[in-house]
């Protein structure tokens, strides 16, 4: 009896388990950098300090990085200026600590191996603080906390940890931000086009913005007919044409132009949407695709181009009607899976809130959309394009030209986002306006409509990092396709 209530004591009393580390590679590689500069060089681009098991170690492999940075040399004497004189590891001094590290310091060539050992240990640990979290959460859960909401929450944070190999939020240090500010500036000079952000194709629209800069939500509106998921389509579509993925340090890959595109078509079925992007490639309309009126030289553009559509990463999801929350969910899974680099939503009004008390009431809900839409453009690092519907006051203007108070059933549209882009073609109006031949008013109107014909005007009303205005694009509506306007300078000389 005795012996039983001994096993079952011990069965109950849990083992301890140590976080997963490995304080030898640690010692190893600070070792190969106090020997050789040039081993933090190889790890600097994946291993923060952060990353290190022993705070000592991560002491010191922060501090060897600031001098490294700086172009002095890090050195068991020069670093042990900067750590306590008075503390011990064990027996030693620090700085007898910092020589034997040295003493026992591996090749430099090996330094990339051991800094890749500390990273996917400190990514281990860092899954387990999820799990745990997971696991404590569930059991005690908030009475305002459902279970969805807590699958939400633990996707995001397991994102975040597949993205950055850490999860841990919170402050970052002014000098890392200015970094960060660099490399963007340094990437936008290697960049064709010169450009911050990732370019849309076309060059006034692109002159104007910088491009589509990261984590930035654009707003792109409308009236129907305008054509903005025609040019929201395009601009897709050049994106992921031009896609060139680099690999990165850590084995990943990045563009280095272009990019991966993921697009919530919410009004249109994927098949629509293809079918408008070979006719804008193949220039032959829609209409005659859908009929199958083509003839056999139309036909065999049509092959050549579904074949170089079919290389390009452009992923189309028609779910209608998603949650700002499914949205978030699916858009995570695929950066992760296959990268991404802009996400497009056709349209905002088609969205529904995850809230019950968002649901009630439309413009909450559309507040939590477009709130959440910023939000997950910061988590993802990535533009997203939102396309929105606008109010019938502008047609009951004489100028039919769109305004942001023009935004539909929420002020959070144009709050939210960081650029808000209107689409306008006169042409449109005009052709509805066309007086009786013969009459002066019709050789008014005439002048007018071959002004505005096969021309569009894209109004940038909002826009944080830079300046606003109008870009005229030419428009081919039979090819539903937006293009850069020539200039009169580039135009063939005309003779009289």
């Amino acid at each position: 009896m005795a012996e039983a209530a001994r096993k079952i004591g011990m069965a109950e009393t849990p083992l301890y388990r140590e976080a997963p580390n490995n304080i030898e590679a640690e010692q190893a590689l600070l070792g190969a950098i106090l020997v050789n500069n040039d081993a933090f060089y190889r790890v600097s681009d994946f291993l923060k300090a952060s990353h290190f098991y022993e705070p000592l170690h991560r002491k010191i492999f922060d501090i060897a990085g600031e001098l490294v940075r700086m172009g002095k040399v890090a050195t068991p004497i020069t670093l042990k200026t900067f750590l306590p004189a008075d503390e011990k590891v064990g027996e030693m001094t620090v700085a007898h600590y910092l020589v034997r590290l040295a003493a026992e310091a591996v090749t430099v060539i090996n330094a990339a191996d051991y800094g890749r050992a500390i990273y996917d240990l400190a990514t281990r640990r860092a899954l387990i603080t999820v799990g745990e979290d997971m696991v404590n959460i569930a059991y005690d859960a908030p009475v305002d906390m459902a279970p969805a909401e807590q699958i939400e929450d633990a996707e995001r944070r397991l994102f975040e940890l597949a993205e950055t190999g850490r999860y841990d939020g919170g402050f970052q240090s002014f000098s890392d931000a200015v970094k960060t500010a660099v490399d963007m500036a340094s990437a936008a000079f290697m960049r064709d086009g010169h450009l911050s952000g990732v370019s849309t194709g076309m060059r006034d629209l692109d002159s104007r913005m910088g491009g589509l800069q990261p984590s930035d939500l654009i707003v792109l509106a409308g009236r129907p007919g305008m054509g903005k998921t025609s040019l929201v389509t395009n601009i897709a579509f050049n994106i992921a044409h031009a896609y060139e993925p680099a690999q990165q340090a850590d084995g990943s890959f990045k563009a280095a132009n272009g990019g991966v595109v993921g697009f919530f078509s919410l009004e249109m079925s994927s098949e629509q949407l293809a079918t408008r992007i070979i006719s804008e490639q193949a220039e032959i309309p829609s209409s005659k695709i859908r009929r199958g009126d083509l003839t056999e030289a139309d036909f065999e553009k049509l092959v050549g181009c579904t074949q170089m559509l079919q290389k390009i990463p452009l992923f189309i999801d028609s779910t209608g009607g998603i949650s700002i929350a499914q949205l978030a969910a699916r858009a995570r899974r695929l950066k992760r899976q296959r990268g991404l680099d802009l996400l497009v939503i056709d349209y905002i009004q088609l969205m529904t809130g995850s809230s019950k008390r968002a649901n009630e009431n439309r413009v909450q809900e559309i507040t939590e959309i477009t709130t959440g839409l910023k939000a997950l453009a910061k988590e993802l690092g990535v533009p997203i394009i939102a396309l929105s519907q606008l109010s019938r006051q502008v047609e009951s203007r004489e100028d039919k030209r769109p305004q942001l108070s023009d935004l539909r059933e929420s002020g959070s549209i144009e709050q939210d986002a960081d650029v808000v882009i209107f689409v306008y073609r006169d042409e449109y109006y005009l052709k509805n306006k066309e007086p009786k031949p013969g009459t002066d008013e019709y050789l008014k109107w005439e002048g007018e409509m071959n002004d505005a014909r096969g021309k569009a005007e894209v109004i940038i009303a909002k826009q944080r990092h830079g300046p606003t205005g109008t870009v005229q694009l030419a428009f081919q509506g039979e090819f539903t396709r937006f293009s850069d306007l020539a200039e009169e300078s580039h135009m063939p000389e005309r003779y009289e």
